[in-house]
């Protein structure tokens, strides 16, 4: 089916879905095909369940439904629908992506925004090459902006991404050690992030800049540069420098090297004070007050085990457990040592998707740990048992849990991080 005649019945049925457990009434289904399932198996009962016409890629003998519509590959019909269905409205898109902090900083653009106006953005972690399209289709005319979030672990799939929404300007909020299996090296992180540039050097698009990251500056030729930073420099948009994390951050911003805001968030960490003034930046840009910023940024609080603080009857727990690479655990175990408080714990996941340099990166986080004035570590996970470190190890989460309750670790501030294969997100109730 040609693309147009299929935006046709998506106006008229403006709502996909790619689950056969959530099938609207009227709605459309795309049947995609992954490692262990094939949609077009489920297209009939997409159909049942209420859904008003099915895409698919594969048909069956009996399959004979005047609602299925079949195409070459369903997952680029879905992407291509998205890109259609972005260029029709013409809406305003912000493209974020980045090695660490893209969620976060895309939900905190979307917050500062909203003071002003109607934002459609990324729900949860929804950056790949199926999330992506999802989102560009929940666009209305209602909408003033979109804030899309993209992700990576391979070479090339920020160009795919950039390629279906289009954006009219963007952010990396920085480069760093994740997914080195699937990228190949840190050169092969920059590049593909870079991707995001090389889509908007033609038109020498807004681009929003980290102006202490080297890496970044170096592959910015040719756009059109807004600046933040915590050096203070003559061509910065906007300027801010921590005050304290005890626990959460508190900061003072301002435009160009002023600091006549004060913003008491509601985040743990040092480092989120970059993913803060990111979203400043693009929101004076986008003409929000610097009243309506400070009050966005204030009233934001985390949420998916990021970046969060959890009291519980025994202990205070700083919940970081979604993800992890070796930019990021490094991050948190340098504020956490910084945290003014007593009897330090951490919890310790493997990181994964390192490939070669996986034991070099674990080895590094085991030196840190080392130096660190802490009460308990535990570790998690193969990686870091080939180590040889000194901690406690554990080969799952399920070891932890019953360390756990054996001995309830009382009155402590624990720092919980690691990637999600690892599950630790299942931890903080036990504690």
């Amino acid at each position: 089916m040609d693309i147009s005649k299929l935006y046709s019945l998506f106006l008229e049925h403006p709502v996909v879905t790619t689950d056969t457990r959530d099938c609207l009434e009227g709605s459309i289904f795309f049947a995609l095909k992954g490692a262990s399932f094939n949609g077009n198996e489920f297209a009939q009962q997409a159909l049942e369940n209420g859904c008003s016409y099915a895409v698919i890629d594969e048909k069956s003998e009996g399959m004979e439904d005047s609602r299925l519509i079949l195409v070459d590959d369903v997952l680029t019909t879905l992407q291509q629908l998205a890109n259609y269905h972005r260029k029709q409205l013409g809406t305003k898109i912000i493209g974020v992506t980045g090695t660490n902090g893209k969620t976060t900083t895309k939900e905190l653009i979307a917050a500062v925004l909203s003071e002003k106006y109607n934002v459609l953005y990324t729900l949860g972690n929804f950056n790949n090459h199926i999330g992506v399209p999802k989102t560009l289709l929940r666009l209305t005319k209602e909408h003033d902006i979109a804030v899309i979030e993209m992700g990576a672990n391979h070479l090339g799939e920020i160009k795919t991404l950039v390629d279906i929404v289009e954006p009219d300007c963007g952010i990396i909020t920085n480069v760093g050690r994740g997914h080195l299996g699937g990228f190949g090296s840190f050169e092969g992180v920059i590049k593909t992030k870079g991707e995001l540039y090389d889509f908007l050097r033609p038109s020498h698009a807004t681009v929003f800049i980290h102006n202490e990251n080297e890496h970044l500056r170096k592959i910015a030729n040719g756009l059109t540069l807004v600046k933040y930073g915590t050096e203070k420099a003559d061509d910065l948009a906007v300027y801010g420098e921590v005050v304290e994390c005890a626990p959460y951050l508190t900061f003072r911003w301002g435009k160009g090297t002023a600091t006549v805001n004060t913003v008491k968030s509601k985040m743990i960490g040092d480092y989120n004070i970059y993913n803060m003034l990111a979203a400043a930046t693009i929101g004076l840009t986008f003409g929000i007050t610097e009243e309506q910023i400070c009050h966005a940024l204030t009233e934001y609080t985390p949420s998916n085990n990021r970046s969060q603080l959890t009291v519980t009857e025994h202990n205070r727990l700083v919940v970081d457990a979604y993800n992890a690479n070796p930019t990021s655990m490094a991050a948190a175990l340098n504020n956490f040592q910084k945290m003014a408080v007593e009897h330090k714990m951490v919890i310790l996941g493997s990181m994964g998707e390192l490939g070669d340099v996986s034991f070099e990166e674990h080895c590094k986080i085991v030196e840190m740990l080392k130096q660190m004035e802490l009460d308990d570590v535990w570790l998690v996970g193969d990686e870091f048992r080939k180590t040889g470190h000194p901690f406690l190890q554990f080969d799952n989460v399920e070891a932890v849990k019953a360390r756990i309750a054996d001995c309830q670790p009382q009155g402590k501030y624990i720092l919980i991080k690691g990637s999600n294969s690892q599950k630790l997100f299942q931890l903080p109730e036990l504690l």
